[in-house]
């Protein structure tokens, strides 16, 4: 865009019908928890497929089919060695953690997205996590309704809601020029108020940055922990669909955690994260 001329942009999602997007999600966690002086670490790293396809589209959302196509996932401790190595396509009948995650690939998660970004509703990750409690092959009620619940929060419906935010929920409701900033939150075990600017348009894409303070609360059986921090975004999208092209999302929290076993004994911990999204079809 040439510069001195300041024209207006109606930044949105303009899907089609029959659109389907392949995105390619990669992300690495590290937690380090310090105990009395020694550091432990805990390395999550993740990569996946995602298929997203358009099955409707209305004056002001669409509706989505979203399929797992693939996913890898790895969690390495600095004192236990390799806590997860999971293939969900390359299923062990042997391992209930491999039937797992063998079991959600391929099952559409229905959600309806807003012209901004802004997912109204998902429909699926219920069902979703039962199909995934059932592959576990576990006979008895109180183990099946502790994992249906520890499962429920990564990926029943409200929990996925919440994650596919940091992908989409990127726009402004109004026409907005480079230079322009606007603000969106979103909550969940992650909790995100963001300021977002549109940094440069071209002829085919518009380049958006992200500041963001962030709230990390997560309450599990066995450990609690709540931190806080600040989240940058890079993204890159397609200006005639809306959808994105590739997304950086770096984000660095600190605060404490408890673990059972140690009483309410409060460790400090930070967790850094990379995530990145890029469209691959």
């Amino acid at each position: 865009m040439c510069q001195g001329i300041l024209a207006q942009e109606k930044l949105q999602y303009n899907l089609k019908k029959g659109d389907v997007f392949l995105v390619k999600q990669v992300a690495r966690q590290a937690i380090v928890q310090e105990i009395e002086g020694a550091s432990h670490e805990i390395l999550n790293d993740i990569s996946g497929v995602m298929e997203f396809k358009v099955v409707e589209k209305n004056s002001d959302s669409y509706a989505i089919d979203i399929t797992f196509e693939d996913l890898i996932m790895t969690m390495t401790s600095s004192i236990q060695g390799v806590l997860m190595d999971i293939h969900a396509k390359e299923v062990d009948s042997n391992n209930i953690q491999s039937r797992i995650f063998n079991s959600l690939l391929n099952v559409p998660i229905h959600i309806v997205l807003a012209n901004n970004g802004d997912i109204l509703e998902v429909q699926g990750g219920d069902s979703l996590v039962v199909k995934m409690t059932e592959a576990s092959g576990l006979q008895d009620a109180f183990s099946l309704n502790m994992m249906k619940a520890s499962l429920k929060k990564e990926f029943g419906s409200e929990a996925l809601s919440n994650s596919y935010k940091q992908m989409t929920y990127i726009y402004p409701d109004k026409d907005i020029t480079v230079g322009d900033t606007w603000e969106n939150t979103y909550k969940g075990k992650l909790t995100a108020q963001n300021v977002w600017k549109l940094d440069s348009v071209t002829s085919k894409n518009a380049i958006i940055s992200g500041i963001a303070t962030i709230l990390m609360e997560i309450k599990e059986p066995a450990t609690t922990m709540l931190l806080d921090g600040k989240q940058d975004t890079s993204i890159t999208t397609d200006l005639n669909s809306g959808f994105i092209v590739k997304m950086k999302v770096e984000g660095v929290s600190k605060g404490y955690s408890t673990i059972a076993q140690l009483g309410d004994q409060k460790i400090p911990t930070t967790i850094s994260s990379t995530v990145t999204y890029e469209l691959i079809q």
